[in-house]
């Protein structure tokens, strides 16, 4: 496995993360386990959760299951931990966002959770444009301050969002943001526009989600006749529009002998700014695939054959759509 610095910050992170977000819909505790225990043993130090992740087991599973795996294995002070707050976690007026009473006790909820002192890396899981960020910020120093976060960092917020929460962090002599976590992949590359130049000028790392865009990259035209008739219908509906890129896609990485997913995980380690694709296996197999792709090099050739088939902007703003 291969390590990282987290932005412009002193500590390292694998360069895959282990995201839990299927733990609940798809992935049973005991799974869980032998899952987060094999990624362990695979180099990776980087966990990420959220309050709001559970699936069909409510909102705060995956943190519970977590939570009891770092208990039973005594594992917390080998690993880099990260969850997030904004999602509404209770029927409370007050249990959502980022007001300072939401983030404080949201904050205390997932400790409790994830049975730990302390978490690693605290994500504000959307932009709340309600909320002053001099709040936001006193809150997050409160929290600080305590020995309950070390870092904060961002998710879903616009490049214009991350710039102005660093500077007014600064104006406070506090830290700030040290990472965002963005939706990025070859089929989704908007944060090449504004997002990641605003995250590379900040010293911001950039944590990616839906790295296999939602499983169109993973060798889906393989599986179009694979399942009931039903999901046969449905996975041909939804890859329609993009069959021809899909199958220049597909038929480059058969040429050079690797999986789609592989690929798919290798080109967004190549790209500048990125920290770490978080990956969400949903067996033991894809997890063991998805570690290959750290070690994945794609020369020079298959990096613009993948931007051929997969254009993104061409350049960030504005030269990519002006001068």
């Amino acid at each position: 496995m291969k390590y990282t610095h987290l932005g412009r910050t002193g500590v390292k992170v694998s360069k895959i993360c282990f995201g839990t977000m299927n733990i609940g819909t798809y992935i049973p505790e005991q799974d869980a386990f032998k899952m987060m225990d094999r990624a362990l043993e695979l180099g990776i130090n980087f966990f990420d959760t959220a309050n709001a992740y559970g699936g069909d087991k409510g909102m705060g599973y995956s943190e519970t299951v977590l939570g009891n795996w770092l208990k039973q294995r005594e594992v917390r002070d080998k690993i880099f931990l990260a969850s997030k707050v904004y999602g509404k976690v209770g029927e409370g007026i007050n249990d959502l966002k980022l007001s300072a009473y939401h983030i404080k006790k949201a904050c205390e909820d997932s400790l409790r959770r994830l049975k730990t002192d302390h978490l690693d890396l605290y994500q504000m899981h959307h932009i709340d444009r309600e909320t002053p960020w001099e709040e936001i910020w006193q809150a997050m120093e409160q929290l600080v301050r305590e020995g309950k976060v070390l870092y904060v960092g961002s998710s879903n917020f616009a490049a214009w969002n991350i710039v102005e929460a660093c500077y007014i962090a600064k104006q406070r002599n506090f830290l700030g943001l040290v990472s965002e976590q963005s939706i990025y992949n070859l089929r989704n590359r908007h944060i090449e526009l504004e997002v990641i130049p605003a995250c590379k000028a900040m010293g911001v790392g950039i944590l990616t989600w839906s790295p296999l865009g939602g499983g169109i990259l993973c060798g889906v035209l393989d599986k179009v006749e694979e399942g009931s008739r039903r999901n046969r219908e449905a996975l041909r509906k939804s890859v329609e529009k993009l069959r021809p890129q899909l199958e220049a896609y597909e038929k480059l990485c058969k040429e050079i002998n690797q999986k789609p997913a592989d690929i798919a995980l290798a080109w967004l380690i190549h790209q500048p700014g990125i920290t770490s694709p978080i990956v969400g296996p949903r067996t033991m197999q894809q997890l063991e695939d998805n570690i290959k792709a750290a070690d994945l090099v794609l020369s020079e050739d298959i990096l613009k054959k993948l931007d051929e088939i997969w254009p993104g902007p061409g350049n960030q703003a504005p030269e990519a759509y002006a001068w």
